[in-house]
């Protein structure tokens, strides 16, 4: 029933992030092993990480005055293509014994700027395909899936396929691109205001300008790109040496990593189920706050553990706060922002959120060397309970919730002196 009401255009969205999902969750396990076996270096495997993730600083605010000038939907047929192939080619390389370190990290930076684009406008096609009303239900959906097909599928299918024939995952991401690109294609009814407007003569640092403008204008949607951008320092630091921290510190296998990875999944799945009606249950303030001490939570558990149980159980709790805290955090931003600005504020909060995820692929592999493969993780512990210090009084009561978040007037003028949150009442 919630499908017919989200509608045939989103159900074919939905379908198509679900294959590629499922495709990047089977590279997410493989990619790691496959630098692993090529390298022993922590700091090595930690850069695959970084430069996979560059692009995001370097060309994401580019992206986003792009997707906001162009066809959304005939930009990701476009960009999916591309990757498709892209990632042939490294399945062949890796087929034929040519996947170095320099062959891998340069697919990985191509297959990242291709992200900057596709993910800006998936982003912003969602709200063009769905009532505001029916976002939380949408959003839950799509990270639902995810979780299922990423993570709890996709990753310990990647590690056992790596294992059988190390090519494998990799041809089939490249075809999980194609059948998204080949589905989104047959998209009909994408709302007109989805078009953009020709406005000739403008320059792209002008469209970039007002995208900063209106994400730094805004009290709250610039905190919460601050705050995630804190957050995923702290939560890349630990995860990019995982490969590591799986066999070293817990014993296991290529597989067992696989399945390790898969854990957050099963906590996630009831996280998208949960998501809308947490969401109407109680204030925003409420759930972020929450999702502050599970993730300081979440970095101590996994300093503590010795055992793949302990860490499975720690990622489970880690995947439910996780899901949750995206579907509120995309549900707020999708009905703040216009629909003529959202591809450029969504790529500079991209760029905060994804610059926390480089800095903290920097970080990971120098503090195993240094201190051990648990380094990363009490780092990370101490990191997040003074980001959780620094946002919990912005976090508090009078965060406006989505609903009074889409009838809230815009934030301050970029400069203001302006408290970071709007005051509200009742």
């Amino acid at each position: 029933m919630a499908g017919a009401r989200l509608g045939r255009d989103f159900s074919v969205l939905w379908a198509a992030n679900s294959v590629s999902t499922l495709g990047d969750g089977m590279v997410a396990a493989a990619a790691p092993l496959l630098v692993a076996s090529v390298s022993d270096d922590p700091v090595l495997i930690g850069l695959a990480v970084f430069v996979q993730q560059l692009p995001w600083l370097l060309f994401s605010l580019v992206s986003g005055a792009i997707v906001d000038r162009l066809d959304k939907q005939r930009l990701i047929v476009a960009v999916d293509a591309g990757r498709g192939l892209l990632t042939a080619a490294l399945a062949l390389a890796v087929w034929t014994g040519h996947a170095s370190i320099p062959v891998i990290y340069a697919v990985a930076f191509l297959l990242g700027t291709g992200e900057t684009l596709a993910e800006n406008a998936a982003a912003t096609l969602v709200p063009a395909v769905v009532a505001p009303d029916l976002l939380p239900a949408a959003n839950s959906r799509l990270h639902g899936s995810y979780f299922v097909l990423n993570k709890f599928a996709g990753r310990p299918v990647g590690a056992s396929l790596f294992v059988l024939a190390s090519a494998l995952p990799f041809g089939l991401d490249a075809t999980s691109f194609l059948v998204s690109a080949a589905l989104v294609a047959t998209m009909r009814g994408v709302r007109a205001k989805d078009r953009p407007a020709a406005e000739p003569g403008r320059s792209i640092r002008a469209d970039i300008t007002d995208g900063i403008r209106r994400l730094w204008g805004d009290p709250v949607v610039r905190m919460l790109a601050v705050a995630l951008c804190l957050m995923n320092v702290t939560l890349t630091a630990g995860f990019s040496v995982m490969v590591l921290y799986a066999r070293d510190r817990l014993g296991m296998s290529d597989i067992g990593y696989g399945f390790l990875l898969s854990a957050s999944a099963v906590g996630g799945v009831l996280g998208a189920a949960l998501a809308p009606r947490l969401q109407s249950w109680f204030r925003v303030s409420l759930l972020l706050r929450g999702g502050l001490v599970i993730e300081t939570l979440t970095h101590v558990g996994l300093a503590l553990s010795t055992t793949a149980w302990a860490a499975s159980a720690v990622l489970v709790a880690f995947g439910v706060h996780s899901s949750v805290f995206a579907g509120v955090e995309t549900t707020f931003r999708q009905r703040r922002i216009p629909d003529e600005l959202r591809g450029r504020v969504q790529s500079v909060f991209m760029m905060f959120a994804i610059g926390g995820n480089v800095a903290g692929a920097l970080i990971g592999g120098p503090l195993v060397n240094w201190q051990g493969i648990t380094a990363p993780f009490w780092f990370s512990a101490a990191a997040m309970a003074v980001v959780t210090a620094f946002c919990w009084r912005p976090f508090g009561r009078h965060l406006p919730d989505g609903a009074a978040a889409e009838r809230e007037e815009p934030g301050p003028a970029a400069g203001s002196t302006e408290p970071p949150v709007h005051p509200q009442t009742g």
